[in-house]
């Protein structure tokens, strides 16, 4: 059967030439089309629940804010993995639900969810909330403002503090893609 081919292939140069020229037209015109992204998103479906509380210790986030919104979220179906991280003054609670719920269902069964753990959480410590739709791709960053070495006489806490508010903040809420 090769020979074949190949015997028809070397006698008709024309019509084979005729079909790679075909073919390469083909595939460049289906190079056009694809959707390409520099990073593709293989991220999960996921829902992120954050609450802020400043005054609580990462025990203290833990027992009182994260334990009580995992429970309430632990029983939401076509959950795949809950997971979540209690720091100072910082509780994320991430839900990862199967890839055929879509976007909107999940972030509803949460949000219903959520008012029952509102109702556990102690009034004055945080409440919950979702952060925007966006993928995995997108990170919390946590940073430090410091001094250096021989300038700790200058900038004390109180003065690191109003440089954040008032500098670093608003530099950083001008960037695209950050949220707060």
């Amino acid at each position: 059967m090769f020979d074949k081919i190949i015997t028809y292939s070397v006698r008709n140069k024309f019509v084979i030439g005729m079909l790679v020229l075909a073919l390469i037209g083909w595939g460049s015109y289906s190079l056009t089309q694809l959707p390409i992204d520099a990073i593709p998103d293989v991220t999960d479906n996921q829902v992120q629940v954050i609450t802020n509380s400043p005054n609580l210790t990462a025990q203290e986030i833990e027992k009182f804010i994260t334990s009580p919104v995992e429970l309430a979220l632990q029983n939401l179906p076509n959950v795949v993995q809950l997971r979540s991280i209690s720091r100072f003054g910082f509780s994320m609670v991430t839900v990862v639900f199967e890839d055929d719920m879509g976007t909107y269902l999940p972030r509803e069964l949460v949000a219903q969810q959520l008012k029952k753990a509102e109702t556990e959480i102690p009034n004055g410590l945080g409440t919950p909330e979702m952060t925007p739709i966006s993928s995995g791709l997108g990170e919390i960053y946590q940073y430090t403002l410091s001094v250096k070495k021989g300038f700790e006489d200058k900038y004390d806490a109180m003065k690191l503090r109003e440089i954040q508010d008032w500098i670093v903040k608003r530099q950083l809420s001008g960037i695209k893609g950050v949220v707060e």
